[in-house]
Parts: structure tokens; C-alpha cells; sequence
């Protein structure tokens, strides 16, 4: 349902589990003994995110976009050696986001229990990692599996690391792909005789729903080199495909004058449409990511990324981060981030589509737009474990401000720690 709202934790939290250095196993008789399966750290993240604007898709671009969203993440990291000396690496996440929207809710305004006005997301997924300590070489695969009220998600991908004989050089490899189900939600005036709300507390009753599926591919190569002591980059190249259900149905899209003919439900008294989008999409985001240790007090990190698929969007995003440790175990962390995008060629605010449009959408994510994110976070990793909990390695606050020139504005607190 959520779109920009579920990717909030990859774009802002800039939150990643770390993996703990484990010693290699004792060597007898010039062979690895195997190791049971031991616990190297577990991570627990909780973020509260909140927004507002007034350009809602659901209404057709006009109208309150205000949602909050409460979201946790349990990571669970095992591992052990087996008996040629190679590290099997178990990580297990759970994440369970709640949200309440009341845009969503204009889905259906005449009931007192719209289908989305507020749901819950269950998310856990299962990384197993095989790798040598000696060559720093691994290879894993993921499962992984996703619901909310309106769809569910099968999951599964592999990851690659090579590592060069010198430690320099390092090309990872990642290949995904979700086959998603979604549950047809149609705007209320827009349903047939007979078709539900696609809700299981509709008080009215109702009949079904279509199901139709959006089948998602991604890969991502990334070539990480040591130029100097001080300086280390990265270039990353994500190339994704996307076939399905494209469009979000229960969005409303509204026309600049009445029509006879059009693709899907129509309501010409209303003078509006649902939402229609091309039924695949090629996405190619290209970046490089640059760190330079300034010294024993600072490090720049700095981030570019150009983004393009065959929809007509474009953007460029800059971003710059710069960790400054205070002392010996606590760090603040200021950053910024800057986006421009051009929209496809798809949109168009409330009231200015063309009836003899085939695609249409008022969804002001695809518009032309710019946005801004600046925030900071602070790390406390006390050699004595925080509160003097040997266990409790680090505790880190992060919050930010999020400003888009269409008028949303958005706010988000996140809390980590980690157990080790």
C-alpha cells in the first residue's frame, strides 16, 4: 500500500546489521574442528515515522497525505565452522512495521472500517552465507517472505563476494526476485455490481476481489577498491525489472472533461478513472560511493547516484555524511542528502489529463520534484558495554527531516542496538 512509506528504513535509516569478527578456529592435527552453532550479535532497530502534504494519489493528487508508521526489526546473526575451516553464517530477521494512514482511508470514505486505514506487515527472512576467512570469498542465498492486507510476497536471492589476494579489491554480487500477489482494491464509486471492498472488516459485506500478480527482478554489481590508506570507493550498478500489476488501482486519477471510452472502470458523473500504468518497468540506478578517513576524528563519506527506467524518470541524488568520533567510544554523525527528479511522462496533477490518455496517474512520487533530507545520529559503543552491560555493545539514535518542494514534509526517530 505504502510504496515510499516501506522504503523508508533503506532510504533514511542508513541503518545496516554489521557482521562480528569471529577468531578463527584452533587447528589440530592441520585441520579445522567443526564448531557448534554459536550467537554472534543480535541487532533490534525501532523506528517512528511520520508525514504530512496534501497531494494524495488516493484522491487523485489533492487532498491529506498524512501517515504514521511504527516499524521494528529483530536481526539474528548465528554462526559456526565447519570441519575444511569454512564459516557458515546464519541470519535471521523478523520485521513487523504498523501503520495508520488516513489518505488510505479515502479509499472507501462511506465505511467505518476501510480496508487500509491502518495494517500491519509481517517480514521475516532467512541469509545463509558460507565464506574463507583466508580469502574473505562467500557465497549465500536468502529467503524471504512478506504480508500485509492486501498482498503477499515470496522472496529468494543469492550474494557473491570475491575478494583480490592483496585484500584490495572486492566485487560482490547480489541477484533477487519477489513474486508478489496483490489484492485488486478499487475506489468505492468505481467498483462493479457485486465486487468487495477486498476488506476483512467490511461491515457491509461484499463479493470478491481480483488477485493479480507483480513479479519483481533485481541484480546489483559492486566493485569496492582501496585507492589509498585514506580512501576507499565504491561503484555499484543495480539493474532491476519489474512485470505485473504496475498501476495501484485504488488510486484515483480525474480527467479535464468527460468521456465515453477509456481503459478500465470509469465513473463519468465523477469524471475520473483508475489508475493505469505500463505493465513492465526496467529501472537502472549507477552509483559511486566515496570514503576518505581525514583522521583519527573524521571521516567523509560521500555518495552520487543517477537513476533511469523506461518510464521517462531520471533523478540524481548527492549525499554527504560525516562521522565525528568525540571520544573513544561515542560518535555524532550529521548528514544531508539532495534530490532532483524528472517525473514520467505519465503524470499530471488533479483535473489535467487527457481522456485519450492510455496511461494516466496523479501520483506525485512519479512527478517532477525535489527533495531534501538532513538529520544526525549519535553512537555510543562504551568498551564496558552500555549501562555497564557487557553484552549491550552499541545504542545509536538517528532522526531526520525529510522536505519535498510538492509540499510533504516527514520526520523520522530511530533507535538500534546491538547485542554481541
Amino acid at each position: 500500500m505504502r510504496k515510499i512509506y516501506l522504503c523508508v528504513a533503506a532510504m533514511y535509516l542508513g541503518i545496516a546489521a554489521s557482521f562480528a569478527q569471529t577468531t578463527k578456529p584452533a587447528v589440530k592435527d592441520s585441520a579445522y574442528q567443526a564448531r557448534k552453532l554459536k550467537v554472534d550479535e543480535v541487532n533490534l532497530v525501532s523506528a517512528y515515522y511520520h508525514q504530512d502534504g496534501n497531494n494524495s494519489a488516493v484522491t487523485g493528487g489533492i487532498g491529506t497525505e498524512n501517515l504514521t508508521d511504527f516499524a521494528n526489526t529483530l536481526d539474528l546473526q548465528l554462526s559456526k565452522y565447519g570441519i575444511n575451516g569454512h564459516k557458515h553464517t546464519f541470519l535471521f530477521e523478523l520485521g513487523v512495521d504498523h501503520y495508520t494512514s488516513a489518505s488510505s482511508d479515502k479509499i472507501d470514505p462511506y465505511s467505518v472500517s476501510s480496508a487500509s486505514r491502518q495494517d500491519t506487515r509481517v517480514y521475516p527472512s532467512l541469509n545463509w552465507t558460507v565464506s574463507n576467512d583466508k580469502t574473505g570469498n562467500a557465497f549465500g542465498i536468502t529467503g524471504s517472505y512478506s504480508h500485509e492486507y492486501d498482498y503477499q510476497s515470496f522472496g529468494g536471492g543469492i550474494n557473491l563476494t570475491r575478494v583480490s589476494a592483496n585484500k584490495n579489491t572486492q566485487f560482490d554480487f547480489k541477484a533477487t526476485a519477489f513474486l508478489d500477489t496483490w489484492k485488486v482494491i478499487l475506489p468505492v464509486e468505481l467498483r462493479p455490481a457485486g465486487y468487495g471492498s477486498g476488506s476483512n472488516r467490511d461491515e457491509r459485506g461484499g463479493g470478491t476481489v481480483d488477485n493479480k500478480p507483480r513479479n519483481s527482478f533485481s541484480t546489483s554489481f559492486s566493485l569496492s577498491q582501496v585507492i589509498t590508506q585514506r580512501l576507499q570507493m565504491a561503484l555499484i550498478v543495480e539493474p532491476s525489472y519489474q512485470k505485473g500489476l504496475l498501476a495501484t488501482e485504488y488510486q484515483r486519477v480525474y480527467f479535464n472533461s468527460n468521456f465515453a471510452t477509456g481503459v478500465g472502470p470509469t465513473n463519468s458523473i465523477f469524471n475520473e478513472r483508475i489508475e493505469s500504468l505500463p505493465g513492465s518497468r526496467y529501472k537502472l540506478p549507477i552509483a559511486v560511493r566515496l570514503n576518505y578517513f581525514l583522521d583519527d576524528h573524521f571521516i567523509i563519506r560521500a555518495f552520487y547516484r543517477h537513476y533511469n527506467d523506461n518510464w521517462g524518470i531520471s533523478a540524481n541524488t548527492a549525499e554527504l555524511e560525516i562521522p565525528i568520533k568525540l571520544t573513544s567510544f561515542v560518535s555524532v554523525s550529521p548528514y544531508y542528502r539532495y534530490n532532483n527528479q524528472k517525473g514520467t511522462k505519465y503524470f499530471a496533477p488533479y483535473g489535467q489529463h487527457s481522456p485519450t490518455e492510455i496511461y494516466y496517474t496523479s501520483d506525485y512520487d512519479l512527478s517532477t520534484l525535489t527533495s531534501n533530507f538532513v538529520g544526525a545520529n549519535i553512537r555510543l559503543s562504551p568498551p564496558n558495554g552500555v549501562f555497564g552491560i557487557q553484552q549491550f555493545n552499541s545504542l545509536e539514535i538517528r532522526a531526520g527531516h525529510y522536505m519535498r518542494s510538492t509540499g510533504l514534509k516527514s520526520n523520522i526517530v530511530t533507535l538500534a542496538m546491538k547485542f554481541k
